[in-house]
């Protein structure tokens, strides 16, 4: 055993070592993704087929506010009706949440607010900052 454990070992130590050359920086490939950029419209779009026939309402919110933009309320819309579709009444508070993260001022969500009140009245929502006015700074 111990004779098979040296030669073993000896055997690995007499094989060459092929050290791999570098290639030209003419010769290497680029590694980025070339894509054009998507417009408002078309990411509202997209956004808005997905909620209307959506049944991974989390995967869709994930995504659509991974974004660095705002949905808008046509978005928001499709993704509350998609969150009351399923059943999901928090998620459908959250996506006001998620709202209020992303709109640069208090206007902006209060804007976003009033233009979604009548569906929020028609879905039977409740904001936070309705059920918790003492939360409100």
């Amino acid at each position: 055993m111990r004779s098979q454990i040296i030669s073993s070992v000896l055997r690995a130590s007499v094989r060459p070592t092929v050290a791999r050359s570098a290639l030209p920086i003419a010769v290497r490939g680029r590694a980025y993704s070339d894509h054009p950029q998507e417009t408002f419209e078309s990411f509202t779009q997209r956004y808005v087929e997905f909620f209307n026939g959506a049944e991974d309402v989390q995967r869709g919110l994930n995504n659509c506010f991974a974004h660095d933009l705002v949905p808008a309320p046509s978005v928001i819309e499709a993704a509350v009706r998609a969150a009351r579709r399923v059943n999901d009444f928090a998620t459908a508070v959250r996506i006001f949440n998620g709202v209020k993260v992303k709109v640069e001022n208090k206007k902006q969500y209060k804007d976003y607010v009033d233009e979604l009140k009548s569906l929020r009245e028609e879905l039977g929502l409740t904001l936070e900052e309705e059920l918790y006015p003492e939360w409100e700074k």
